[in-house]
């Protein structure tokens, strides 16, 4: 018996059952193999004897037993709650979350990785705490590619939320296929009609904003056939003119060059340029087709539903904690991309004159 107040422990178990404190342990855990048998009467007395004395296994034993603390590390290159960015984040960290629960574990969010005089997040400083997680998520429109190589180089399991470009290696990532959905946009409108398209954005500074500037010059190269008509270095050849403007580009930009279709990198330019083209008597999409290229990251107000797709945000969250699930029992590098589900919108129209 024990005394009151002491908490049970394995050898307490072991001694009421009659076997070796590691037969418990090895029921604990569920473990046997043909190097160790355990008959089938011996286990189930040591599982009554746990169900009757309400024994619980202390947990850091368990983990250290395994080899593993059963957390997760989630290290944000952005702040992402209770910032103006929180309603984008917001899908992913459920997705994340969801994940975690389902196999057991816990998150940790690290926030010690102050930024220094304007500079971004790095995850590696003086006050590093990213190894007391069992690996890592890694959330943020841009992600540190020192960090990436740092952590390929020590080993420490992590995987990206985003694709990725190799950084030493190939970086383990779940991410959104903005290639193939752009590339589906661009012709939705070329089979409508239009020849001249734009696309507004910075198309760099990131790996999903070079892959959507990347589909679009995929998708005007595959647009068309009659002869190059190209007026922009950005141009692709094959039938169907294709602009690259920045994000500030005016609206009146895009009607001298006789634009009848934009492509938006940011949500809230496009609610920017429908509100230009109102300004000038212009209806959208009569006048000028507008479609948008995700989800907004600034905040803004609109009611317009714009034709575009959905990047998948819960589900790259979710699938992200299970490939590093799967890092941390077997290796590798693991990369995936998620369609993006698109959105039939109202401010894709077929071109003027058509």
């Amino acid at each position: 018996m024990t005394g009151p107040g002491r908490r049970l422990t394995q050898q307490d178990i072991a001694k009421m059952a009659g076997v070796s404190q590691t037969m418990v342990s090895l029921v604990l855990n569920k473990r046997g193999d043909a190097a160790v048998r355990i008959a089938p009467e011996t286990r189930e007395r040591v599982l009554r004897v746990i169900k009757e004395t309400g024994y619980v296994a202390d947990p850091a034993a368990r983990r250290l037993a395994e080899g593993r603390n059963r957390i997760l590390g989630v290290f944000t290159y952005e702040s992402v709650f209770p910032t103006e960015s929180a309603d984008f984040y917001h899908p992913f960290l459920g997705g994340i979350e969801e994940c975690a629960e389902e196999i057991g574990c816990d998150l940790l969010l690290f926030t010690s990785a102050r930024a220094v005089s304007g500079a971004r997040r790095k995850i590696f400083n003086e006050e590093s705490r990213v190894r007391l997680a069992d690996g890592c998520l890694l959330l943020g429109r841009t992600v540190d590619r020192e960090d990436l190589a740092r952590l390929l180089a020590e080993g420490i399991p992590f995987v990206s939320v985003g694709r990725r470009d190799d950084a030493g290696g190939p970086v383990p990532y779940v991410g959104a296929d903005y290639p193939a959905a752009v590339r589906t946009l661009v012709e939705r409108a070329v089979a409508l009609g239009h020849r001249r398209l734009a696309y507004v954005g910075a198309g760099t500074g990131g790996e999903s904003r070079a892959d959507r500037l990347r589909g679009f010059h995929e998708g005007v190269a595959a647009g068309g056939a009659d002869g190059l008509r190209g007026f922009h270095e950005g141009m692709a050849a094959g039938g169907v003119d294709g602009r690259h403007l920045p994000p500030e580009a005016p609206l009146e930009d895009l009607v001298a060059a006789g634009v009848t279709a934009v492509f938006v990198e940011e949500y809230a330019d496009c609610v920017a340029l429908a509100r230009a083209a109102g300004e000038r008597d212009m209806e959208i999409p009569r006048d000028l087709s507008i479609l948008t290229l995700g989800a907004f990251t600034r905040p803004v107000q609109a009611d317009t539903d714009f034709t575009g797709f959905r990047i998948p945000r819960r589900e790259m969250g979710h699938r992200a904690v299970k490939l590093l699930a799967e890092v941390l029992e077997t290796g590798g590098s693991p990369q995936e991309l998620l369609p993006c589900e698109l959105i039939a919108g109202s401010t894709l129209a077929p071109a003027p004159g058509m």
